[in-house]
């Protein structure tokens, strides 16, 4: 089949509209994934597909055994890093999830996850063929996990299937309200009750610091290009020793008529993840990773400094458990969305205000409720972000208070 020309124009110049040095990106899911400029650096020299396989070893022909560039030290150190034994870069978070449920469980199983988890653990979970419990939360306006509800979730399992969970699921921090969640606590159940416990450190690891030994994770994922500053699509699978040996088991399969096998292979892997660019864009922003989660005090700080200024505008508030624990923050404005209600570009008026003044990343057509992250952002630029939300409060006759 050929394409005609005007097909294929628009492949021919493709840009990004907003880019980071023009505008100030609050989009909740794209502030820890910035990239650093050593990863575009990086992610130009190794965009080519198997740019990372020149050097791979003959005896043991597997990503993580490269050592040029040095991925097998990489995968190392990120282990370290997270307070973790065997670390694997993979496609997504997600991707670490279903391996894990995958490995861990059987068809019909019982996963134990909170009920704010992402939508992607449920499919994680359906296409391993498992059954999910949620652990309820409080509701409007905290939303806060009932933490100690795990106990009686795993009994409800237990009494109804006649045996434990495969897995208990956390979500570190969740991606609708930003409630920051006490991993030892899921921890201290789940190993009462002898069940691996997943932490997903989505919103968490690379931006914060993450002690797997310390919180008591057996599992760690996360997503390299939400949170690591690197490109799309990168993940993280981090285990202790004991769950390694199960989640990363080597292929046993055997060819019927040639006796091929692939003992080096680990299976759930499907041999090797992530190569090439995106693999290397992580490694690249590593050394900033490393250095950046020990300013999280001050990333809080300014997250909290903005809810207060927001708040300032009259029948706006912060959803989600107070004080924020976390950058990725939940507003809620009755202000707004009364504005938007006899605006005549509805409630897209709030959106198009915004970038007019040189700020993006709220969801075009929301006003009553919408997300907003600061992570990476300096105090001037959370300055603006919070002078333009109040310019336009002010514009649009909606009181501010003092």
């Amino acid at each position: 089949m050929k394409l005609s020309e005007e097909r294929l124009k628009k492949y021919r110049n493709l840009r990004r509209d907003f880019k980071e040095d023009r505008y100030i990106n609050l989009n909740p899911i794209q502030r820890g994934g910035v990239l650093t400029a050593e990863a575009r650096e990086a992610l130009a020299e190794f965009g080519d597909g198997y740019s990372t396989c020149d050097w791979c070893p003959a005896k043991t022909p597997r990503l993580d055994k490269v050592t040029r560039p040095p991925i097998a030290d990489f995968v190392e150190d990120l282990a370290e890093f997270l307070g973790m034994d065997v670390a694997r870069v993979v496609t997504r978070c997600r991707e670490a999830q279903f391996i894990a449920f995958r490995m861990l469980g059987r068809p019909g199983d019982v996963v134990v996850i909170d009920s704010l988890a992402h939508y992607s653990t449920y499919v994680a979970a359906e296409l391993a063929m498992m059954k999910i419990k949620e652990v309820p939360n409080s509701g409007y306006p905290e939303f806060r996990v009932d933490l100690d509800a795990y106990a009686a979730k795993i009994e409800e399992v237990k009494r109804e299937t006649g045996k434990l969970p495969a897995v208990v699921v956390l979500t570190h921090v969740d991606y609708l309200y930003g409630n920051l969640n006490d991993a030892r606590r899921v921890a201290e159940i789940a190993h009462e009750y002898e069940v691996p416990f997943l932490l997903n450190a989505a919103y968490t690891a690379g931006v914060m610091p993450i002690d797997g030994r310390e919180l008591g994770a057996d599992i760690i994922t996360g997503s390299g290009h939400k949170s690591w500053a690197a490109s799309a699509s990168t993940g993280v699978l981090a285990l202790t020793k004991e769950m390694a040996k199960r989640v990363l088991a080597p292929s046993q399969i055997v060819g019927d008529l040639t006796g091929r096998k692939f003992s080096i292979k680990e299976y759930a892997l499907l041999g090797c993840t992530v190569m090439g660019g995106p693999l290397i864009s992580m490694m690249a922003s590593f050394p900033h990773v490393v250095e950046r989660v020990e300013r999280w005090p001050e990333e809080v700080e300014n997250a909290r400094w903005l809810v207060e200024q927001l708040e300032r505008i009259e029948g706006t508030r912060q959803l989600g458990v107070r004080p924020k624990d976390h950058t990725l923050i939940h507003m809620e404005s009755e202000g707004l969305y009364e504005v938007s209600r006899h605006h005549k570009r509805r409630g897209f008026f709030l959106y198009e205000e915004l970038r007019d003044r040189g700020i993006v990343g709220i969801q075009p057509g929301l006003t009553k409720h919408f997300k907003l992250n600061t992570y990476g952002l300096s105090r001037e630029r959370i300055e603006k972000v919070a002078e333009a939300f109040l310019e336009i409060a002010e514009k649009y006759g909606l009181s501010i208070s003092k």
